[in-house]
């Protein structure tokens, strides 16, 4: 009867430590997901801010071993990511094929100025880097003047500062919620063991030789929480990129490996802490405060 009862005990706990590794991974899986999502969020505005293109239009007559030259010394610039330089011809060719008709031939001229697209670095795509820039460049005789969108840099720029808003502010409600999801889950099933941190405690085991393998047991269980989180992160990404390939561009590896270290390190920090409190919490207990 003796053996029946340690063994009914024994399966209990191993079912009360697997279903709180199981809990805390869930709650490290939803944030894992917010932090998947706060950067491809970021890495979607970066990608959409390289993308906004100033019109470098040069003058007519300039040589092209100057142009090319103005191009090298702008792709230096710390505020440039890329340029291309798009020639008469070229600029025709295109606009030829957006129109369907050869304009040339019914012109008798290419009227169309040879150019450089820039494109800038995602940190300095707003509108006051933009206007200096613009301003240094018009000083240059070679070129005639530069072109872009004021109300598009505007926008984007504003909605992305929105959106960046709306999501930190429910990442860090979500990780409040996480927080005291995984403590409370914790506590219920220290709480299971109240009874034997009791008994320890009453046959001269000190309070630190108690605590101990309760709080080993509770990084474990982080640890292993947050590598299940990670295996379902791994494939909720796979499935994603599946279904929407285009995520392809915003995909960051070392960023995405960061927030598999930040769940695994949430998961062990506030697993041990939680466990060193809910030990504590039945350490000071007195006995007949137990069967409350």
């Amino acid at each position: 009867m003796e053996e029946f009862d340690e063994s009914s005990s024994a399966k209990k706990t191993k079912t009360i430590y697997v279903s709180t590794v199981i809990s805390i991974a869930l709650v490290l899986l939803m944030t894992g997901l917010l932090g998947l999502i706060l950067i491809h969020a970021k890495n979607l505005s970066n990608y959409v801010k390289e993308n906004i293109v100033l019109n470098i239009i040069v003058n007519e007559g300039s040589k092209e071993v100057d142009i090319i030259a103005l191009q090298k010394s702008l792709e230096n610039d710390p505020n440039v990511l890329k340029s291309q330089y798009v020639s008469k011809e070229l600029a025709a060719r295109n606009l030829t094929n957006d129109l369907g008709e050869d304009f040339v031939d019914f012109l008798g001229y290419n009227p169309l100025l040879s150019s450089i697209d820039v494109y800038l670095n995602a940190e300095y795509a707003n509108n006051a880097n933009i206007q200096t820039f613009s301003n240094q460049l018009s000083k240059n005789p070679l070129v005639k003047e530069v072109i872009y969108q004021k109300s598009l840099v505007d926008m984007v720029n504003q909605n992305i500062r929105l959106i960046g808003i709306v999501i930190l502010a429910f990442a860090v409600t979500l990780l409040v919620i996480a927080v005291a999801l995984i403590n409370n889950t914790i506590s219920l099933a220290i709480y299971s063991q109240r009874f034997l941190i009791k008994s320890m405690q009453l046959v001269g085991a000190t309070k630190g030789f108690i605590r101990k393998p309760f709080v080993t047991y509770g990084i474990i269980h982080g640890m292993l929480a947050g590598l299940i989180a990670i295996i379902l992160l791994l494939a909720a990404l796979y499935l994603a990129q599946q279904q929407i390939p285009e995520l392809v561009i915003l995909r960051n590896w070392f960023e995405f490996s960061m927030v598999f270290i930040a769940v695994i390190g949430i998961g062990v920090l506030i697993s041990g802490l939680s466990t060193y409190f809910a030990v504590n919490k039945y350490l000071r207990q007195k006995i007949y405060d137990l069967y409350r």
